[in-house]
């Protein structure tokens, strides 16, 4: 056979089952999926700033120790986000996903029976949490980016953009509520999760061809990785070679400052923040809905990011989330409502960039068949910050009356974790694939 025609069958056959080439849209069934999971997934969780005042009306209990129960389920979602990972990179990820959801779902249900602290605790904070980890960033991040390697910044973005659309939902869950009374939204909510998402996810959720497969030493990294510093690919990446560069810290640290506490005071305490300001229930989640619209907006954006370079446009994007942030210490009744809806959208918009840019540098960094272990890892730090914060911030209120201390370290959170962005400097070591053929 003359090495012209085995160079055209080899070519051939890379394009039938390799991510990113021409077998690219058979990615597209899983990438649509997952973003539905996240979307659907991500809606129950992020229910909780709705239900929040519910059960603090209907109990009596006290902010803090109410909003210790999102903190609990983000601080258990980190922790099994990293085994959850692991397992991904290893099963067919197909059942451990539809497994997370019966999870979630059946979690999140059954808080409508609840009738103590503890009981929303297990149910909504470890269990329901423990599903989360298995439909969240980390899995389904592993799973998609193989089919897309040469666009992660679009396949966070989207993955994200199903986060920020659970935001949207606040409207619908509010309205639930309202007609029918917490338990009973529980109920519709966690069992319509299930019905919808768990044949899907068995249906659609598979493996790119080929991920499994060992390259060679001198086949470890991309095209994409042509340019990067000497030596950053040189060794294929595992958990233990990650955690001992700087990098990997920076990004651990500034997902902690970022997803961990900016987004999640704003998703755990938005709601509560402009009923106390004089918004009425539905008005207060229909600026959190555009809050929430506007996440999805910049988690599209996030995508521009695989053309410009990651800490490009995460640096303006922390700006914007910054300014927003200060306007929220001029907010004291609802007589303006223009600047409530102007922060719901510049923070939205700037806040919903973040978390895809983020993801996307980790895998830039640390792509490889130990990816998900990896990014299970950076996990851990947004859950850290998210376990803090939601119930830092409501402790903080009920000893002072205010949420002036919780602006404060909410515009904090995004100044640091722009500059340990900066520090990271992801775009010297693996440039985005645009930029490096430049």
């Amino acid at each position: 056979m003359s090495p012209g025609i085995r160079c055209s069958m080899n070519i051939s056959r890379v394009r039938s089952v390799a991510p990113g080439g021409a077998g690219t849209p058979r990615g597209l069934p899983v990438l649509i999926v997952a973003f539905l999971v996240m979307a659907f997934g991500f809606a129950l969780r992020n229910a909780f700033s709705v239900f929040y005042p519910a059960i603090v009306e209907d109990f009596g209990w006290s902010r803090g120790n109410t909003a210790m129960m999102f903190s609990l389920s983000i601080l258990v979602y980190g922790l099994f986000s990293p085994f959850a990972g692991g397992l991904i990179d290893r099963f067919k990820p197909q059942f451990l996903v539809a497994g997370g959801v019966l999870l979630l779902g059946g979690g999140f249900a059954l808080c409508g029976f609840g009738a103590a602290e503890w009981h929303f605790y297990v149910l909504f904070g470890v269990l329901a949490a423990v599903g989360v980890s298995f439909v969240g960033v980390t899995p389904l991040g592993a799973i998609v980016t193989p089919w897309f390697p040469q666009h992660r910044g679009m396949v966070f973005g989207v993955l994200a953009a199903g986060f920020g659309v659970s935001l949207v939902s606040a409207s619908v869950v509010q309205y639930l509520i309202s007609t029918y009374g917490w338990q009973n939204a529980y109920f519709i909510t966690g069992l319509s999760f299930i019905a919808v998402m768990a044949p899907l996810v068995l249906l659609f959720i598979r493996r790119a061809p080929g991920l499994h497969a060992a390259p060679k030493p001198a086949q470890q990294a991309s095209s994409a990785d042509a340019h990067v510093e000497p030596g950053w690919h040189a060794a294929a990446w595992t958990l233990r070679r990650a955690v001992r560069v700087p990098q990997f810290w920076m990004l651990w640290f500034a997902g902690f400052f970022q997803v961990g506490v900016a987004e999640k005071i704003a998703i755990a305490h938005q709601v509560y923040f402009f009923r106390d300001a004089g918004y009425s229930p539905m008005a207060a989640a229909a600026v959190y809905s555009a809050f929430g619209a506007a996440f999805v907006v910049g988690n599209l954006v996030s995508s521009v990011s695989d053309r410009i370079g990651r800490e490009r446009l995460y640096l303006p994007a922390c700006a914007l989330s910054f300014a927003a942030s200060c306007l929220l210490f001029f907010v004291r009744d609802a007589s303006q409502p223009w600047m409530a809806y102007l922060f719901a959208v510049s923070f939205g918009l700037g806040i919903g960039i973040l978390p895809p840019v983020l993801f996307a540098a980790v895998a830039d960094l640390f792509h490889g068949r130990a990816y998900g272990s990896i990014q299970g890892v950076i996990m851990v730090g947004v859950s850290t910050g998210g376990a803090i914060s939601p119930w830092l911030s409501g402790y903080l209120f009920d000893i002072t009356g205010s949420y002036r201390l919780m602006l404060f370290i909410l515009a904090g959170a995004l100044v640091a974790c722009g500059v340990l962005m900066r520090a990271a400097s992801p775009g010297r070591l693996s440039p985005v694939p645009a930029r490096s053929r430049r």
